[in-house]
């Protein structure tokens, strides 16, 4: 069924306004896909935050203008599904990357994060970003380390003098 041109305007204003508040995205051709596996692709995506929509490649190239994924307007090409991360950045790639490995069909065209257009190959590691839970993780450990270190040093005199004083008591007796 054809699109009027009011229904053209709300898909690209709803495709604008997710990506200007996306941090990154992921757009692959999904050619070969049944529905069913496209069906299962959305409910991994809702579960996962992630915004996912096929939309025509005209529509596309406007709703991405003015965005950090502006980018990506030239690369644009054939049928493409779009994922945009909206909490976690690696949180589109994570879901691509799962999905292609049971699914062959779904075939990476492009990767973008930080207003920068990645190929395909940059996939993986997108993925492999923190979450944010793990982010705050890794940041906590790193601002304790430091004072740790700190109080195992300054315990450490004391706690050889303890040491030494045991050591002869155990030789007196």
């Amino acid at each position: 069924m054809a699109l009027n041109i009011e229904d053209k305007k709300q898909i690209v204003a709803e495709v604008n306004a997710i990506a200007a508040g996306a941090l990154s995205a992921v757009a692959a051709d999904y050619r070969g896909l049944t529905v069913a596996e496209m069906d299962s692709l959305r409910k991994d995506a809702r579960d996962r935050n992630v915004y996912l929509r096929v939309v025509r490649n005209t529509l596309a190239r406007r709703a991405v203008e003015g965005t950090d994924f502006e980018c990506m307007r030239e690369s644009l090409l054939g049928p493409l599904v779009l994922a945009f991360s909206q909490q976690e950045p690696g949180a589109a790639a994570r879901l691509v990357r799962d999905f292609v490995k049971e699914h062959d069909n779904l075939e990476v065209k492009l990767v973008s994060i930080g207003g920068k257009a990645l190929g395909p190959e940059q996939l993986e590691t997108v993925a492999k970003l923190p979450t944010r839970d793990e982010a705050i993780a890794t940041l906590m450990r790193v601002m304790k380390a430091p004072i740790e270190k700190f109080v195992r040093t300054t315990a450490e005199p004391s706690a050889k003098f303890v040491r030494t004083l045991a050591a002869v008591r155990d030789a007196k007796q």
